[in-house]
């Protein structure tokens, strides 16, 4: 007996050494908060960089990193606490590079990071710099200029009236995130988390209260042993109330519509998981991570001359598809599914549930035709807008008598 309890007891201290550890190499590996704060400020200090959060991330320490978020080693996510202000602090740690399929990103390069404008570089000739790769990336859609100017704006950090070199290289660098130029484009909508600061490619967004569409968070070791058509359950059944569910729903088919065919194109949601999406205390919808929502035009450009065997190798996220030309043994460039089919796949399950009796059947209804929705049908932008409004207008009608309105 005394040999067996000795055994357990040494499997219980070896199983719980194993998972200290696993849980501290992970942490080490995930959260680089420090690396990430350390190289910014090496460049802010030797004047290669500046930008509206610098001097209180560097010099005067007002602006600091809190609990980490990072899910990914190389985009480094915290809490950041800047005097009585609170957000997430977003830092890249590699070059943001093209869109890829299925492989790494590079490490990060120090030699090259930072290294555009060059000394001597005109505020004329920045302009065209940031001209020609809104061009590429966007297309010749909108008034460009009046972005380049928008940008300009925000590039002055200090706002001074005017961008200096080190401001300029900080707002190039950021310039290649997708997500922090549709965070410019979109600054004026209710769905898109504010911009607080940058310095570098380091920027500073709004904290948003509730970080998942819906579920609960458990710890990683809890996961591992929870059967997956359970934990779907498990999420469910942590939601809000179902008006709630309708106004986060709304918001987030307006999100759609504001980045369907806006002033600057449009943009694909290449990954609709509900841990990109949260919501405010008011339950409005708010996006977290825009990462994967990407310029359709850039991603045709891309895409289109990319090998593939099948269907499976033209992917990028987990939701932008497109076919691939047997005959060419290429991708094609149309991707199969808009952002309002994806975005009412996942909203299914979420509004169906607990939905009120009399409109459960027409609810279901317009989802379902809403995921039938293809780019390559045609009248594709006519049926968008008609099941889109539908949507909104039967949730709303719904909603519209209740306090969560």
């Amino acid at each position: 007996m005394r040999m067996k309890y000795l055994f357990i007891s040494w499997l219980v201290v070896f199983i719980g050494s194993w998972i200290v550890y696993v849980q501290y190499s992970t942490y080490t590996e995930l959260c680089r908060g420090h690396d990430c704060r350390k190289i910014i400020c090496d460049k802010y200090k030797t004047g290669v960089i500046d930008g509206s959060a610098c001097s209180s991330l560097c010099a005067k320490e007002t602006l600091y990193f809190g609990k980490c978020l990072s899910t990914k080693p190389n985009n480094q996510i915290y809490l950041g606490i800047w005097g009585n202000l609170q957000g997430v602090i977003k830092c890249q740690m590699e070059e943001a590079t093209q869109l890829d399929f299925g492989t790494d990103p590079e490490p990060r390069k120090e030699i090259v990071l930072f290294d555009k404008p060059t000394r001597g570089t005109t505020v004329q000739k920045f302009k065209e710099m940031v001209y020609g790769l809104f061009k590429a990336k966007l297309g010749e859609q909108g008034n460009l200029s009046e972005l380049v100017n928008l940008i300009l704006s925000f590039a002055d950090g200090n706002k001074d009236g005017r961008v200096s070199l080190p401001e300029a290289k900080s707002a190039w660098a950021l310039l290649q995130l997708d997500e922090f130029l549709l965070m410019v484009i979109l600054q004026d909508k209710e769905h898109t988390p504010k911009l607080m600061g940058f310095c570098g490619d380091l920027y500073m967004m709004e904290r948003v209260e509730y970080t998942s569409l819906y579920g609960i968070s458990l710890p990683w070791i809890m996961e591992l042993f929870i059967p997956s058509g359970f934990r779907r359950s498990m999420d469910q059944w942590f939601t809000p109330s179902w008006p709630r569910k309708a106004k986060i729903a709304i918001g987030l088919l307006e999100f759609v519509e504001d980045i369907f065919h806006g002033p600057y194109g449009n943009f694909l949601m290449c990954d609709t998981s509900a841990k990109n999406l949260g919501y405010n205390d008011k339950y409005d919808l708010k996006m977290i991570d825009m990462r994967k929502i990407v310029p359709e035009m850039n991603l045709k450009e891309i895409i289109k001359d990319r090998q593939c065997d099948s269907d499976l190798d033209c992917v990028y996220g987990t939701d932008c598809r497109t076919l691939c030309d047997q005959s060419k043994m290429r991708c094609t460039t149309e991707v199969i599914q808009p952002n309002l089919a994806k975005v009412c796949q996942l909203l299914k399950d979420y509004l169906l549930r607990g939905a009120p009796s009399d409109i459960h059947e027409e609810l279901e209804k317009q989802l379902y035709l809403c995921i039938a929705l293809k780019v390559t049908a045609n009248q594709m932008e006519m049926e968008h807008s008609l099941i889109l409004n539908n949507l909104k207008t039967l949730l709303w009608k719904k909603i519209s008598h209740t306090n969560d309105s």
